[in-house]
């Protein structure tokens, strides 16, 4: 199998979900391996926004679910039934609501009670309907969009033009695949990247002899998201560069030299990517510090009109200046730095 071509996620929208819908999820995958994809993850976002409720009718350990977009008060109702829950997530819609004390309180209650589950949750700015890429993930209508994990297709790479080409012909063979299933939503072309030094999508920028600091005052990023853009035959969700901070292992090592800062994230998120994505936050932090955040990030997505997301995670003991012991396959461990 060319296990280059990965799928990262396969991710069905439904208004309501139901043994049904897996067995479309598992002719979506069978059709994908057919082709010698690989599929990491099956996701299920749900029009519902009753986490036990979903949880009882869809049984699978290892299928992602989401209910979605929230306002402030359904996420507070909900704070307990999400601490108890499998691995559902959702969001906050900040998009035009006042940033109060509640709204960062919300987060700090998740650190303090259950800090793993800051993985599962984001605040969100102008987002973006059915991306299969969960925390932003929200229902619209029913069917189905897939993301990929494209820095895989990067090994071997002698510059960004050879890997934007691997690219767009696997977006292509994958809408060939599906263009004639009435359920297929598209293709959310986000760069994805994940962990090693094929899925390390910094890492990749390194082998083309770029410095990661020096590359963030170059046009690579927006070359890139311009392609993705452009070049997808079927676009849905975000299509934009994603930049997990703790991801990312190289990304990660970059925070860990104070080359990633928050004002560098925002900034290549302004340009090309789609916000502050697992960016560690202490235990300690001034809540006013991410309100402020959290205030700056919805006036740029407001005045850009740009999908932009805010993913804080906490291992719920390390404080600033402490290292993180997050026991999740996905975070790199780092020594967490001060907003």
């Amino acid at each position: 199998m060319d296990t280059d071509k990965i799928i990262r996620t396969i991710c069905y929208f439904s208004d309501d979900p139901s043994q049904q819908t897996l067995e479309k999820l598992e002719v979506i995958e069978k059709t994908l391996t057919d082709n010698n994809f690989l599929v990491q993850t099956k996701r299920l976002c749900s029009a519902k926004k009753d986490i036990r409720q979903l949880e009882s009718i869809i049984k699978d350990n290892s299928m992602y679910l989401s209910i979605g977009s929230l306002k402030i008060d359904e996420a507070l109702e909900k704070l307990d039934d999400f601490y108890s829950s499998r691995n559902t997530s959702f969001n906050l819609d900040l998009t035009s609501e006042v940033i109060d004390k509640r709204s960062v309180d919300l987060l700090f209650q998740i650190i303090k009670n259950k800090p793993d589950k800051t993985f599962l949750f984001a605040y969100v700015f102008n987002n973006t309907p059915s991306t299969p890429f969960f925390p932003s993930a929200a229902y619209a209508k029913n069917g189905f969009s897939i993301g990929l994990q494209p820095t895989d297709l990067s090994l071997g790479c002698r510059s960004i033009e050879d890997w934007l080409k691997k690219m767009k012909a696997v977006w292509e063979e994958i809408n060939r695949l599906f263009v004639s299933n009435h359920d297929f939503l598209g293709i959310d072309s986000s760069i994805a990247p994940l962990n090693n030094e094929k899925g390390s999508f910094v890492g990749f920028i390194k082998r083309l002899g770029f410095d990661f600091s020096y590359s963030a005052t170059t046009s690579i990023y927006l070359e890139i998201t311009k392609f993705i853009k452009a070049n997808n035959p079927k676009p849905v969700g975000l299509c934009g560069l994603m930049l997990p901070c703790l991801e990312d292992l190289e990304l990660a090592s970059e925070y860990e030299k104070g080359n990633f800062s928050l004002e560098r994230n925002i900034y290549l998120s302004l340009h090309s990517g789609l916000g502050i994505d697992t960016y560690p936050i202490g235990v300690n932090e001034d809540p006013l510090k991410v309100a402020g955040i959290l205030t700056l990030i919805q006036g740029l997505s407001n005045k850009y009109k740009k999908p932009l997301s805010v993913r804080f995670v906490s291992d719920g003991k390390a404080g600033i200046g402490e290292k993180t012991d997050f026991q999740n396959t996905f975070l790199q461990d780092i020594t967490v730095r001060s907003l």
